[in-house]
């Protein structure tokens, strides 16, 4: 199993139109790419110095060519959209994890 972790902090001043727009919208599409079989969302429990908010998104893949052909065929779009949205009240930090 893959993990493909998205970890976001949100600025206060949007976080509640994010997460809403991540419910309905944005993790959704993700998921209706079909490269994942599954996914977790977390928002972390610590603060941060800056006063943002942290959520993790963690979408699961069988094998790490789901993740690979959803980076080519899909993350550009998706990742522009949150970007058009949320421009400069965000910070995001992307990694791979692999189950052992």
């Amino acid at each position: 199993m893959i993990l493909y972790s998205v970890t976001v902090n949100i600025d206060n001043s949007v976080e509640q139109q994010w997460l809403d727009w991540m419910k309905t919208e944005h993790i959704p599409d993700v998921m209706a790419t079909g490269m994942f079989c599954e996914y977790k969302f977390y928002r972390l429990l610590h603060e941060t110095e800056d006063g943002g908010v942290n959520y993790s998104v963690q979408y699961f893949a069988d094998h790490i060519d789901r993740i690979e052909q959803y980076q080519k065929e899909f993350a550009t779009e998706l990742q522009q959209e949150v970007k058009k949205r949320f421009e400069g009240k965000y910070v995001v930090f992307r990694s791979l994890l692999e189950s052992v």
